[in-house]
């Protein structure tokens, strides 16, 4: 049948709905979608993108017509749902004015019953129709006025613990996680990033933001029983002991356990290499995969042999190229054959934990780390894309007072631009065969980053990039008497200065961070003090804001389309205030913290205040759990307990079980489209199940330079899923929240 087709302009506000995560997960027609119906001629066809309408729910129109009911919702007809997120209903000629104007409506799917009525004007159909043909009409989006609200719970797959895992938490796990998702009503678990960090086995990667790939899997993650058994059963056996010794310690062991399971991993592919390697799965792996996979594998053989991650110290090897890393594979092609195996069951498992997952309405969100290890396969193959003789970090905050230096190189941008930002979309594109959502780490540095130089003394003398340095006729412009032996020095000597000279013109400052706090702002006379501050303030808060408006918009926009992924960033710390406007524009949910709250007059957000595209948490994996916070700083915690909990009398040293229910309440009960709390806070309001010491339940302190990330949960997976009490409370709890 010949279609006439008419598009409808209207703006596009369902990024967010329209991500797989919702589309084929949360709210996939999984049995529950209403027959197609197919027009004949002179039909008119009404099609609607409606993402956000829940599989409890229908689309209906009303409108201003017999066919319609004349606007009696009783009489709406509902759209089909075949092809969701499209919505479609055929409305047949003989029966249609020439003109009416309509809404849609949404009501209950197994009662009828109406829940909301479209908001804004009407719509009107007002089109002339082709004799003989199907008139089609694309019309503007439907944005629901019923907005839905999810919970979640944020773990590391390393803290994870079952009866089956081997010291650390697997990908395997991942399942009774999702067990337990479903049993308590959430519909995320957000893991961190679970990139290979390995350099030469120390305790010290198990930091998961440092990655030597950013395609490539940890192996710890691996459950060895499940890539296969050994052929000797005392091997088998000897394994089996070890891992449980492993698995009843408090904390994960990290250089054990990656010791021990590559060793049972070499054993395994001895006897099941060749025939894995053979097989069509694995060609299929391979195929899709090898632009990561053989350099990655050079890369850890290499590593081994020279015992170094550090590819300077390679000899020949230093530099990489394609046709270098060919010839080297085919040469030790044994040796690279044992990591495309491990690879390959890495994924093979992490898939298999995504489709158990989709099956059960639950998403997995991922987590991509701002920067990538300095001596990693991408900073190998791809040198050009990085400035090396910087690092990452970032400004001083409640974190780490004097800022945070993450040795990671910066981007050069620029370079990255000259083929579209291939590296990132790339890196995208790979989380996608695992993740349905994923935060984007430390996003403001898509804006700027905070970059220090390799030599400086500490965060405190790095600056912003890009950024635009003042010379010495603009600082004295603001009325500050400007003396460049006194208010600066060499990064590398002290950071008592009031400028940081730019590393890239000679002549030129930036405002060294919080300045106001160095012995050389004391010394100055007032007058010289409010200039610098009228300075400082207009270079910090205002001066850049376009520009890092347009550098974000210009990298993010074609990088959140590369796939189909709900996007999240980590928006705290020192936010320009373009940030919440490009990350509205974009629908990229901000991320809320009650104790660290974007209006600077506040000392505590409200949740019910909120903006709606956003996940709210008590906690990140970078701060104190509920518990321990509340013990931390007792005149901020009285002041939470009277302003913020509007109670009487001094507040308890503790946090009881009542009062962390209380808290977890506060969260679930906000305007946020997600609330996701990590797995202790979760835990924190049962007094059987929560752990004897809050201080042992923090995974990262980033003042720590020396942190190992070792945290495990204290309960079995299966106990927790067998603690029906407690599951059950927390269901209700997450029911009566609208979520």
């Amino acid at each position: 049948m010949k279609q006439h087709i008419v598009t409808e302009s209207g703006d596009r506000n369902d990024r967010a709905f329209g991500s797989s995560a919702f589309t084929d997960v949360i709210f996939s027609r999984r049995g529950t979608a209403s027959a197609e119906v197919k027009p004949a001629a002179g039909d008119v066809v009404i099609r609607v993108s409606a993402p956000s309408v829940t599989p409890a729910q229908t689309l209906r129109i009303a409108g201003g017509c017999d066919l319609l009911g004349n606007w009696d919702t009783a009489r709406a007809l509902p759209l089909d749902d075949s092809k969701f997120p499209e919505w479609s209903i055929v409305l047949p000629a003989a029966s249609l004015p020439d003109s009416f104007e309509y809404k849609f409506i949404v009501t209950d799917r197994l009662s009828g019953n109406l829940l909301a009525w479209e908001e804004g004007w009407n719509r009107r159909f007002d089109y002339f129709r082709p004799e003989g043909e199907v008139l089609v009409i694309d019309v503007a989006p439907f944005v629901n006025p019923l907005k839905w609200k999810g919970a979640g719970t944020a773990i590391p797959v390393f803290s994870l613990r079952s009866e089956e895992s081997f010291g650390v938490g697997e990908f395997c796990d991942l399942k009774l996680m999702v067990d337990w998702a479903v049993k308590t009503g959430q519909n995320v678990i957000q893991i961190l990033p679970v990139n290979d960090t390995t350099c030469c086995g120390s305790w010290r990667e198990s930091y998961p933001y440092k990655a030597n790939s950013i395609f490539a899997l940890h192996p710890q993650y691996i459950r060895p029983s499940a890539a296969g058994r050994l052929k000797s059963a005392a091997a088998q056996i000897r394994f089996e002991k070890a891992a449980r010794e492993l698995n009843a310690l408090p904390a994960v062991d990290y250089e054990r356990v990656n010791a021990l399971k590559h060793e049972y991993l070499r054993l395994l592919y001895a006897e099941q290499g060749a025939a894995t390697l053979a097989s069509a799965e694995y060609a299929a792996f391979f195929s899709k995969n090898a632009s990561w996979l053989c350099p990655y594998a050079a890369f850890s053989v290499l590593r081994d042999r020279f015992r170094t991650a550090d590819f300077a110290l390679w000899g020949e090897y230093a530099a990489a190229d394609a046709e270098k890393i060919e010839k080297f594979i085919t040469e030790n092609a044994a040796d690279a054959g044992y990591w495309f195996f491990v690879q390959y069951h890495l994924d093979r498992q992490l898939r298999e934990v995504r489709n158990y997952a989709h099956e059960h309405g639950v998403i997995l969100k991922g987590d991509i780390p701002i920067g990538i290890s300095r001596t990693s396969v991408d900073a190998w193959m791809s040198p050009e894309l990085f400035r090396m003789d910087s690092s990452a970090g970032a400004p001083p905050d409640d974190f780490a007072v004097t800022g945070q230096n993450w040795g990671f190189p910066t981007y050069d941008w620029t370079r990255m631009a000259e083929d579209g930002y291939a590296w990132w979309k790339a890196r995208f594109v790979k989380m996608n065969d695992f993740f349905d959502a994923y935060r984007i780490d430390h996003i403001l540095g898509f804006f700027r980053i905070w970059e220090i130089p390799c030599n400086a003394v500490n965060a405190l003398l790095g600056h912003f990039n890009p950024a635009m340095p003042m010379n010495e006729e603009e600082i004295r412009s603001y009325g500050f008497g400007f003396d460049r032996a006194r208010h600066t020095a060499p990064v590398d000597v002290t950071d008592n200065v009031l400028f940081v000279e730019d590393p890239q013109r000679e002549g030129y400052y930036h405002p060294r961070i919080a300045a106001q706090h160095t012995e050389c702002y004391a010394a100055l006379w007032q007058n010289d003090k409010d200039a610098y501050n009228r300075l400082y303030d207009e270079f910090f808060f205002r001066r850049h804001n376009d520009w890092w408006r347009n550098e974000a918009l210009r990298k993010l926009i074609p990088l959140v389309s590369s796939t189909r992924m709900l996007v999240c960033g980590e928006d705290l710390g020192m936010i320009p205030a373009c940030v919440p406007d490009v990350m509205r524009e974009l629908q990229i949910l901000s991320l809320e913290i009650e104790r660290m709250p974007k209006e600077t007059w506040r000392e505590f957000g409200n949740p019910a205040e909120y903006p709606y595209f956003s996940v709210c948490s008590p906690s990140t994996h970078d701060m104190s759990n509920l518990r321990l916070w509340w013990s931390e700083d007792a005149e901020r915690r009285q002041r939470y307990y009277n302003g913020v909990m509007g109670r009487q009398g001094e507040a308890p040293a503790g946090c009881t079980t009542e009062m962390c229910e209380w808290l977890v309440r506060r969260e679930l009960d906000g305007a946020s489209m997600l609330t996701i709390l990590p797995l202790q806070d979760w835990l924190s309001i049962d007094a059987s199940l929560r752990r004897a010491e809050p201080a042992e339940e923090r995974i990262n302190d980033p003042a720590n330079p020396d942190q190992n990330w070792n945290y495990r949960m204290h309960i079995t997976l299966e106990s927790l899923l067998a603690a029906d009490g407690f599951n059950s409370r927390l269901r209700a709890m997450i029911n009566e929240s609208g979520r």
